[in-house]
């Protein structure tokens, strides 16, 4: 039979009560909490571009077209002084060049893609990259870019994230 410590709860053959390793848990896991308390904020855009798969088999080798949406989600610790992670303004206005630059062009004939195939994979990172060198320059490292989301179509997406 388990000894009873003076707490109240059982303790195993190492000494230790169930009570101690439960408030042990509570406090390992509300220090995780604390170091990864984060905010977020999403905005998203949309643009129309043609591209064609290089090296792919089927029909999406062919040129054609997408209605693109692009989903960037930023996250940060810490507000500004103005109590935001950053202005929903201001996040639009550093992806509008972004989108500006794809919208209504053959994807496949702008840099970096000439020589990346344009997959939504690759766009999606593209929109990470270049979102986030914006993004420290500004922010001075206080905001990163959590992840861009890049929907080809209705029901299909990439993400990218690191």
């Amino acid at each position: 039979m388990p000894k009873r410590s003076a707490a109240g709860g059982a303790e195993n053959s190492r000494g230790y009560n169930g009570r101690d390793v439960r408030k042990a848990q509570n406090a390992r896991a509300d220090a995780e909490r604390e170091q990864t308390e984060m905010y977020e904020i999403t905005v998203e855009a949309g643009f129309s571009s043609g591209h064609y798969l290089r090296n792919y088999h089927g029909k999406c080798e062919n040129p054609h077209g997408h209605n693109y949406r692009v989903l960037v989600t930023l996250a940060g610790a810490e507000l500004d002084e103005a109590g935001l992670l950053v202005d929903f303004k201001l996040l639009k206005g550093l992806l509008r060049p972004v989108v500006e630059y794809l919208d209504h062009r053959m994807i496949n004939d702008l840099e970096p893609f000439t020589t990346i195939n344009p997959s939504a994979e690759n766009l999606a990172r593209y929109f990470f990259d270049e979102t986030n060198k914006q993004l420290r320059e500004l922010t001075g490292g206080r905001v990163h870019v959590k992840d861009c989301t890049l929907f080809e179509t209705d029901t299909s997406f990439a993400r990218y994230y690191e």
